[in-house]
């Protein structure tokens, strides 16, 4: 179903897929770990790129469209052929120390009055 030269997001489409398995938008984004209002955003943005709705919304409940339906199975699809994500390198903790920016006293003297400066009553 999708179209020759349309390239969809693989993110996109995992969104999908886990909210045609479970039909349900609030449990869908409890199970991706995204807020409800990205899913809702994924799923017009994915509509669009589609060219046509893929849920029917109603107070019974979410339901796929006949495109939805054809959809899903070349979603499943995409997703099986899609290289694995590569993961991100760990970076070892720390780094370079920051230099002071010239600001603050040396610890020989901190705590005593700066020299020809009152210092404030209480």
């Amino acid at each position: 179903m999708i179209q020759e030269g349309l390239f969809v997001n693989i993110t996109l489409l995992i969104r999908f897929v886990a909210v045609a398995e479970e039909l349900h938008f609030p449990r869908a984004a409890s199970a991706l770990n995204i807020p409800l209002a990205a899913l809702y955003s994924s799923i017009s943005k994915l509509e669009d790129e589609v060219g046509s709705p893929l849920f029917i919304r109603d107070p019974t409940g979410t339901r796929l469209t006949k495109a939805g339906t054809l959809f899903l199975a070349t979603a499943r699809d995409e997703i099986a052929a899609a290289p694995a994500a590569v993961e991100k390198p760990v970076v070892p903790a720390g780094g370079k120390a920051k230099a002071s920016k010239g600001k603050g006293r040396a610890p020989a003297v901190k705590g005593q009055p700066k020299p020809f400066k009152k210092r404030q009553g209480r």
